[in-house]
């Protein structure tokens, strides 16, 4: 597996992995077996970067990488988040956020514990909390840095000021950003611009548009209770049909390069910055192996231009998340 750096000094494979659909977000947990055996074959295939959060259960992601990555934890980077408000003993949440400086402290306490470590690589703010200054939040990981139990700071959909004002206090390692070919928001709103200014590196989730851009969704896939996608705008069977032109690109594309379209779409993806690295995450090992192949697709110039004009005759239907998630990002 290639290498990418992000930030001013973090070595991790060029696409991870996200752990997130193993617990939560996409229906029932995996099972717990068959869940550690994706974490494992994932690193035997030179995967470095695995993504969880606190509130991925809550607890039960984090727990659950603990156990799989305990054989060769210092041979990988561990990235989690804090700010959402969730009852420390019982897991239940309030659906607020909760970035107080004492709060972030306590929460990486309780999540070196579940993750059986000394120390989180990368540790991310999920969500911008709106009621506690920026300067605190990044104060509050800088003394963690200090203390010797965080290695990097993170943000985790900020606004382009969130980011810089973080920055000023704590250099910010990455950000993780929904960024695919149907989600381009960072590359209008500054976000981009100024990870390349900064020296910040890029973490795209849902990089392949919450599976929609495999292919293997279409109009009459059922989504079940529980799957976030039964709620999702983009997801609606008007927006599905509307958007699979999107699809239809990636196919034909991947046709004439021997791939698949998941493989162009995150190709796509590695192909905009040396500092992107894609998280996509599956629970199947076909899957896992089919994304990090990946990595082995070359497009050219020619290729990202054809690419990119098409893209741009396609308009993207539905938004990418429900209107009370959005509300939580950009500020």
């Amino acid at each position: 597996m290639q290498k990418r750096k992000l930030g001013q000094g973090l070595e991790v494979s060029a696409l991870g992995y996200g752990c997130m659909g193993l617990s939560a977000g996409y229906g029932p947990a995996a099972p717990r077996d068959e869940a550690v055996a994706v974490i494992r074959a994932a690193f035997d295939a030179g995967v470095t970067l695995f993504d969880t959060a606190e509130v991925y259960g809550p607890f039960a992601n984090e727990a659950l990488l603990g156990v799989a990555v305990a054989p060769f934890r210092h041979e990988v980077v561990i990235a989690t988040k804090f700010g959402f408000d969730v009852d420390m003993e019982t897991g239940v949440r309030s659906g607020g956020l909760n970035s107080r400086p004492d709060h972030i402290k306590a929460v990486v306490e309780a999540q070196l514990k579940r993750l059986r470590t000394d120390r989180i690589d990368l540790l991310y703010q999920h969500r911008v909390d709106p009621d506690v200054p920026m300067e605190d939040v990044a104060g509050a990981v800088k003394d963690l840095i200090a203390e010797g139990k965080v290695a990097h700071f993170g943000l985790s959909e900020p606004s382009l000021e969130s980011l810089k004002r973080a920055h000023a206090v704590q250099p910010v390692t990455a950000l993780q950003n929904e960024y695919s070919l149907w989600t381009r928001d960072v590359e209008d709103n500054g976000v981009l611009a100024a990870c390349e200014a900064l020296g910040v590196g890029l973490v795209p989730f849902s990089p392949l548009g919450a599976g929609f851009l495999t292919g293997k969704i279409d109009v009459t896939t059922p989504l079940a209770a529980g799957d976030f996608r039964s709620i999702s705008p983009r997801f609606t069977q008007e927006a599905r049909a509307a958007n699979m032109a999107l699809v239809e690109l990636l196919k034909a594309i991947a046709a004439e390069k021997g791939a698949t379209p998941a493989q162009i779409a995150l190709a796509w993806l590695l192909a905009q910055k040396p500092w992107i690295v894609p998280i996509p995450g599956t629970t199947k090992l076909p899957r896992l192996a089919e994304n990090l192949g990946a990595a082995d697709v070359e497009l050219s110039g020619a290729d990202l231009t054809r690419i990119a004009a098409a893209a741009a005759r396609i308009t993207i239907h539905g938004a990418r998340l429900p209107e009370d998630v959005l509300s939580k990002t950009n500020r």
